[in-house]
């Protein structure tokens, strides 16, 4: 059996825009595609729009916020993590239905940092890529001096909640998926889980 090349982890760069933008839609169960596609102009594909937005240097999608691993050259996964230290101004309501549950959740990261996505490329998957990246992230947010972090995740999404379930991520607020044409899970809850920062990074 040919041993697979080690990866490495490294800050993302604004060359990397493409990419991040390709795993967010991983993360996001396509619901990242289909909210660019209501925003893309005469002759940009929803593709388009996710490269610009990755490539902006505010918000929270930005490759600023970003980490990801590589190999070789080749992108394999990325981690999206930012701190929340205020309280969301949108109304869930006044928003496409994919996203409110996510946003009307996002009350209860307030104060802490928040792991908006995390995506390994389908075929890289069981190589420790997620268990690296998401490593690195707790590290990061030790670093900024956050007590906790946080992340949402669809209730169904069993592998994602078996990985951060591992690393000592418990469920601290649930609200129903609210149901739309391009909505991955048509029932069940979206989850906040939360993990608080100890001395130790092993998970």
């Amino acid at each position: 059996m040919t041993k697979t090349a080690a990866f490495q982890l490294r800050k993302a760069k604004v060359e990397d825009a493409e990419s991040l933008a390709r795993l967010i839609d991983i993360a996001g169960e396509g619901i990242p595609s289909w909210l660019w596609s209501m925003s893309a102009k005469d002759g940009e594909s929803p593709l388009d729009v996710g490269i610009a937005r990755a490539s902006r240097t505010s918000g929270g999608f930005t490759f600023l916020n970003a980490i990801v691993a590589e190999r070789e050259g080749d992108i394999l996964g990325m981690a999206l993590s930012y701190p929340i230290d205020d309280m969301p101004q949108d109304d869930p309501d006044s928003l496409p239905a994919p996203i409110a549950p996510f946003v009307e959740l996002e009350a209860h990261s307030v104060g802490t940092w928040f792991v908006n996505a995390l995506a390994v490329r389908t075929g890289q998957r069981g190589d420790g890529i997620g268990t690296a990246l998401l490593r690195e992230v707790v590290a990061m947010a030790e670093q900024a001096g956050y007590p906790a972090l946080t992340i949402q995740v669809f209730g169904q999404n069993v592998d994602a909640l078996r990985l951060y379930e591992r690393f000592g991520f418990e469920i601290c607020a649930q609200t129903p998926v609210r149901q739309h044409p391009c909505q991955p899970y048509y029932t069940g809850d979206v989850l906040v889980l939360r993990k608080r920062i100890s001395k130790s990074l092993a998970a």
